[in-house]
């Protein structure tokens, strides 16, 4: 069996952050156990959160994910 290795700022929805964080900032739908997540900025005011990894893109000038529709909308500047 291959062990991958966890990128920093990403994860899997477990059990312990499924009771801290109930819902994704970015499509406001619920979190599964199990979902592919990261820790993304977004358009929100505050820290980076939990994400799921398919609403953020990676931005390699930050080295960090970043909410799609706020990357999209700096690159249309």
């Amino acid at each position: 069996m291959e062990l991958r290795k966890q990128t920093p700022g990403k994860g899997i929805m477990d059990r312990e952050k499924l009771m801290q964080y109930k819902t994704c900032s970015a499509c406001g739908q619920p979190f599964n156990l199990g979902d592919p997540v990261v820790i993304a900025c977004g358009a929100w005011e505050g820290p980076p959160r939990w994400i799921h990894e398919h609403e953020a893109v990676f931005d390699s000038k930050k080295s960090g994910f970043v909410e799609r529709k706020c990357f999209e909308a700096r690159r249309g500047m």
